[in-house]
């Protein structure tokens, strides 16, 4: 007896094990509480997120580096700002962003509200002076104005208000459905048979250590508590010489202490096929090859062809439906420039 109770209990742990592990995306984002969702904040984060005259040029909108007509990424190794500037980073996917641990690949933003006025005022990016001068040409604009209104109520037109509202209609942007998350809520056809020895693969080599949870970025965590990575893990491997992912200190450019070096927020995983060059510096741009860097850099494996080959059918799994996006209509401006002056 007390032998057939502890293969029970060990089926049982088994189970909720795999139900930790394996998880369905939600079909909504978690909002803060002092910012709930609603259709006209997501209107107005549309507009503010596709207008580019916030910018010092007029040329950089939130859409240029983070284009949500395609993977929501700008498929560049490093994005480029103002005046041609480039960054030192990989634009991430804005798509599941919501889902996102903490904002930017350092953590340096805990929600969508603060993660929206940094790219404003960053001189590479959108190189607006600060972000109240940038609100300035929003106030400058007089359509915005009912919309603002319409969201948050009369005498709204704030720098905090309008990351609000970017941030609400970023909350929308969620790919649910892919073949994954209908397999693990029952329907066992919606992956194929390579796919899903990937997924056994996925978890068996040790991905699941960092890339879990529904998004497969970490383990849940409280809205805006990070759940970072050290990469690469493993420094001795001649990937991080070969594709420089040692040089980005990470973390440790914001927090100033010596322990987050090489420290990144965890990635998601969700529709990586769409989002290639990969990691924080764009430096690899096969997923094949990327799954073997992780593999030898963060496990000190070295995967064989078919193990690769499986765990990328099953990351192709991972791409969930988008939803249909239409381009706003901006407010114009009647017989000046914002922009000019």
């Amino acid at each position: 007896m007390k032998q057939i109770s502890m293969l029970i209990a060990a089926s049982v742990f088994a189970v909720q094990a795999n139900a930790m592990q394996w998880q369905a995306l939600p079909g909504t984002a978690p909002a803060p509480a002092d910012n709930p969702t609603t259709e006209a904040k997501v209107e107005l984060g549309k507009m503010l997120f596709m207008d580019p005259r916030f910018s010092s040029t007029g040329t950089v909108s939130c859409n240029s580096c983070h284009n949500v007509m395609e993977g929501g990424d700008d498929s560049r190794s490093v994005s480029m700002g103002v005046h041609g500037k480039t960054g030192g980073r990989n634009a991430p996917t804005v798509w599941n962003s919501a889902f996102h641990s903490a904002q930017f690949w350092d953590g340096r933003a805990a929600l969508l509200e603060d993660q929206a006025k940094g790219p404003v005022a960053n001189p590479v990016e959108m190189g607006m002076e600060d972000v109240e001068t940038a609100m300035d040409r929003v106030r400058k604009i007089p359509g915005y104005k009912a919309y603002f209104d319409r969201a948050f109520g009369e005498n709204s037109m704030t720098v905090e208000n309008a990351a609000k509202a970017v941030a609400a209609f970023e909350r929308t942007l969620i790919t649910p459905n892919s073949p994954y998350d209908r397999y693990v809520k029952g329907d066992k056809q919606a992956m194929t048979e390579q796919q899903v020895r990937g997924m056994n693969k996925f978890a068996s080599s040790g991905c699941t250590s960092c890339h879990s949870g529904a998004a497969f970025n970490g383990p849940q965590q409280k809205l805006g508590e990070g759940f970072f990575t050290k990469f690469p893990t493993f420094a001795d491997s001649d990937y991080v010489a070969k594709y420089t992912l040692a040089d980005d200190k990470g973390r440790q450019e914001v927090t100033g202490n010596s322990a987050d070096a090489n420290l990144f927020r965890t990635p998601t995983l969700r529709n990586i096929t769409d989002t290639a060059p990969y990691f924080h510096n764009g430096s690899v741009n096969d997923l094949a090859e990327a799954v073997r860097v992780m593999a030898k850099t963060q496990l000190n494996k070295e995967l064989p062809d078919g193990d690769v080959a499986d765990i990328v059918a099953f990351l192709t799994a991972l791409t969930g439906e988008y939803p249909e996006i239409s381009m706003p209509r901006l407010p114009a401006t009647a017989g000046a420039s914002i922009i000019a002056d």
